[in-house]
C-alpha cells in the first residue's frame, strides 16, 4: 500500500511539472515566434530547454527539501528555509536562461557579443523569481495540506481505537469472574465487617463511573490515572487478601503529566492476572515512575513467567496501537522477563518539550 501510494503520488508530481512548466513555456514558445522571429524549428528547441531547464531547478528543490525534510517543517522554520532558496532558484533561471539564449545567439546568428548578452538579467531575474516563488508556494502548500489532512486521519482512527480501548477494558473490568469475586467478597463482608463493605462498594462504584464517565479525552495526568490503579487494587485485595500487595515508587514532579488513559491500571490487571494470580503465595507488584533520557519511564513489576509466544491480549495490542498513532512511534512498550520468576512491563512517553501529544 505505501508503494502503491509512493508511485501515485510521484506519478502526479511528474504530470504537474510536465503540464504545468510545458503551460508556462508556452507563452515564451509565442514571444520567440512573434516578438524574436525565431524560425519554427528553432523556437520549438528553445521550448523544449525552456521546460527542461524549468523542470530541472525545480526538481533539485524537491530533491534538497525532501533529503532536509522540510516538509515536516513548522511554518516559521519553513519560511526561514523557502525564501534564500528562491532566490537562489531565480538567480540560477536567469544564468541558465540568458547562457541558453547568448548560445543560441551566438551559434545561429553569429553574434560575437556573447558576453554582453550574458548581462542583460533584470527582466529574466523578475521573471525567475515570479515563476519559482509561485512553484515553492505551490508546492509547500500541497505538502502543508496533505499533512493535515493524514493528521485529522490519524486523529479520527486513534479516537476509534481509544474508544475501543474504554470498551475493552471496561469489558475485562466488568467480566463476570471480576464482578462475581467482587460481589462476593462484599457480600461476605457485609455481617463480618459492614465498613470495609461500604468502603468495598465505594471502590467498586467509583471505579465503574471511571471507566464509563472520565476517559473522554485522550491523555489524563499520571495522578489521576494512578487513583484509577489503587482504588483497582484495594478492591482486588479483598479477594487476595495478604497475597497481594503493592509497592509506589514515583517522581511527585511527573504526576501532571499527560498519559493515555487506563495504560498503567491496563499493566496492573495484567500484573495481577497472569502474575499474582499464578502464584500460590502471591506476590508484590511495583510501580515505579521516574524519568529517563528523556522519557517518562512507566515500569510494572510482577512475580511470574510469560507463556511461549510472548504476552497475547486485546488489551495490550490496543494499548500498542494507541502509543503508536498518539505519539507517532516515539513511544515505547516492552514486556519481558528479568529472571525465571519476575516479569517487568515497561512504558516510555516521551517528555520533549517540542513534541506534545495528539489531542482529541
Amino acid at each position: 500500500m505505501g508503494t502503491k501510494r509512493t508511485h501515485t503520488t510521484l506519478s502526479l508530481y511528474w504530470k504537474c511539472q510536465i503540464l504545468g512548466w510545458g503551460t508556462v513555456s508556452l507563452l515564451w514558445l509565442y514571444i520567440a515566434l512573434v516578438r524574436d522571429q525565431f524560425a519554427l524549428t528553432h523556437a520549438l528547441i528553445n521550448y523544449v530547454l525552456d521546460v527542461t531547464i524549468c523542470i530541472g531547478l525545480t526538481h533539485a528543490y524537491r530533491a534538497i527539501a525532501l533529503r532536509a525534510n522540510w516538509n515536516q517543517l513548522e511554518i516559521k522554520g519553513l519560511i526561514k528555509r523557502v525564501l534564500p532558496s528562491i532566490l537562489v532558484l531565480a538567480v540560477l533561471f536567469m544564468l541558465i536562461m540568458n547562457l541558453k539564449t547568448s548560445a543560441y545567439i551566438y551559434l545561429v546568428n553569429q553574434n560575437n557579443t556573447f558576453i554582453e548578452n550574458l548581462s542583460v538579467w533584470n527582466p529574466v531575474l523578475i521573471t525567475g523569481l515570479r515563476h519559482m516563488a509561485i512553484w515553492v508556494l505551490a508546492y509547500h502548500a500541497y505538502h502543508f495540506y496533505v499533512k493535515e489532512v493524514n493528521t485529522a486521519k490519524a486523529n479520527a482512527q486513534l479516537s476509534v481505537i481509544a474508544k475501543q480501548s474504554q470498551l475493552d477494558n471496561l469489558s475485562a473490568q466488568l467480566n463476570p469472574h471480576f464482578l462475581f469475586n467482587s460481589l462476593n467478597s462484599i457480600k461476605s463482608l457485609i455481617i463480618e465487617n459492614p465498613s470495609i463493605a461500604r468502603r468495598a462498594i465505594d471502590l467498586l462504584s467509583d471505579l465503574l463511573r471511571s471507566s464509563l464517565y472520565e476517559k473522554e479525552h485522550m491523555t489524563l495526568s499520571i495522578a489521576e490515572e494512578l487513583a484509577l490503579v489503587k482504588d483497582y487494587v484495594e478492591l482486588e485485595q479483598l479477594r487476595f487478601e495478604e497475597r497481594l500487595h503493592i509497592n509506589f515508587t514515583i517522581d511527585p514532579n511527573l504526576k501532571k503529566y499527560k498519559i493515555p488513559p487506563l495504560s498503567i491500571q491496563l499493566l496492573v490487571e495484567n500484573a495481577i492476572k497472569h502474575g499474582v494470580d499464578k502464584q500460590l503465595e502471591g506476590g508484590t507488584i511495583h510501580i515505579v515512575i521516574q524519568e529517563l533520557d528523556g522519557y517518562v519511564a512507566i515500569t510494572v513489576k510482577n512475580p511470574g513467567t510469560i507463556s511461549v509466544g510472548g504476552p497475547k491480549g486485546l488489551g495490550l495490542k490496543n494499548l500498542k496501537e494507541r502509543l503508536l498513532l498518539q505519539y507517532d512511534g516515539r513511544a515505547k512498550f516492552t514486556i519481558e522477563p528479568t529472571t525465571e520468576h519476575e516479569v517487568v512491563a515497561t512504558l516510555m512517553i516521551p517528555t520533549e518539550k517540542t513534541w506534545e501529544p495528539i489531542q482529541h
